[in-house]
């Protein structure tokens, strides 16, 4: 159930972006298009991309509630924390030494 949520929800990402970037700019950021004549006059009529625009942004807040939901559903009741085992006591070991072929000094007994 969460994978085909999933792949609808990433399906209308995709369709988000793709409306988004074909309606036409109506002007105010940075002056970039519209030209002046637009920001003074009243918004026009939505057309039917901004209809569109508004459907799929309701389906997408829809499937993104339904995959948080399904994520809680999925979720334990525990913390990560709680499922932490301590470490293991690590022995201390002294290295030894090697010997072979070295000359070791005996103390002198006088």
């Amino acid at each position: 159930m969460e994978e085909v949520v999933l792949v609808i929800h990433l399906m209308l990402a995709f369709t988000l972006v793709v409306l988004v970037l074909l309606q036409q700019s109506e002007g105010g950021a940075l002056g970039i298009g519209g030209g002046q004549g637009s920001m003074m006059t009243g918004r026009s009529a939505a057309n039917l991309l901004t209809r569109l625009t508004t459907i799929i942004v309701a389906c997408f807040f829809v499937t993104s509630l339904v995959l948080a939901w399904i994520a809680k559903q999925d979720a334990s009741s525990s913390s990560v924390i709680d499922g932490l085992t301590s470490p293991a006591p690590m022995e201390q070991t002294v290295p030894q030494i090697p010997t072979d072929g070295i000359p070791t000094e005996v103390p002198s007994q006088n």
